[in-house]
């Protein structure tokens, strides 16, 4: 719990800082030098507290809470490597909030986990493809809505506010195909691990999962398809992507949350 509290107070710092720039309207020198030294320390702590909130000395508790720290730790680290190329630090102040919030919860919650002797090398690959693929197209999901509001804005000639914040709308695009790629091929391979490694993918307490599951597939290979072929881009990539993105979300997360908040099961 210490380390989830640490990493919540240097999330949360590091947005009051970028805030504090975004006023300034400076997004260079020292300052930006800081924050991101300051990002590297927080995810760090988050990737220590979502570690040992995740493990027990008896297996591995993959409960509603606990997952979703890890996917916002994923997200961030992949934020952090984006950085390097790309001046995306803005979006600090939409992302660090919610790691902050996601990270004491998932130390704070209770949950059971499952047995070592219960997950095989294959069903790692699956659950790690699995939690792979949910972070990146979570990613791809916040890139589509930034791309929705940045094109509202510039359709009404709004030039203030997002508009300033974000990269210039074509690469915004082209980065949002990028991650859907990348998101294509990790849940391709969390879907393929599942058919081979559990014994039942289609069993009664899997069937939901599985079937919106695949039905996100085919919508995100959809998108991309006609990206490719028929040049689909803006607001038809933005719809693909949040529709793929929301049945991906019910197959997972909805019946988690149901069966361990709702109904308090495991």
């Amino acid at each position: 719990m210490p380390s989830a509290v640490i990493a919540a107070a240097l999330y949360l710092l590091i947005t009051v800082l970028q805030v504090r720039q975004l006023r300034a309207h400076d997004g260079h020198g020292q300052d930006s030098r800081l924050l991101f030294g300051l990002a590297i320390a927080a995810v760090a702590v988050h990737g220590y507290s979502a570690i040992n909130a995740v493990q027990s000395p008896g297996g591995i508790n993959l409960g509603f809470f606990k997952i979703s720290s890890l996917i916002f730790l994923i997200m961030n680290v992949a934020f952090l490597l984006s950085l390097l190329r790309r001046p995306l630090q803005n979006l600090l102040v939409l992302l660090f909030p919610l790691s902050a919030v996601a990270v004491v919860i998932s130390a704070a919650a209770p949950g059971n986990a499952s047995p070592f002797s219960e997950l095989s090398g294959g069903m790692l690959l699956h659950i790690g493809s699995s939690v792979l693929a949910y972070a990146v197209l979570t990613i791809g999901a916040c890139q589509a809505a930034a791309v929705a509001a940045q094109d509202y804005q510039l359709r009404h000639r709004h030039t203030r506010g997002l508009v300033q914040l974000l990269p210039p709308l074509q690469l915004m695009e082209t980065m949002l195909f990028e991650i859907l790629w990348v998101g294509l091929v990790l849940l391709t391979l969390a879907i393929g691990s599942g058919m081979i490694f559990l014994e039942d993918i289609f069993a009664q307490h899997l069937v939901h999962k599985t079937v919106l599951t695949i039905c996100a597939w085919l919508v995100f290979a959809t998108l991309l398809w006609g990206h490719h072929q028929l040049g689909w881009r803006s607001q038809t990539a933005v719809r693909f992507t949040l529709g793929g993105f929301a049945v991906l979300m019910l197959g997972y997360f909805g019946s988690k949350l149901v069966l361990e908040v709702i109904l308090g099961r495991v």
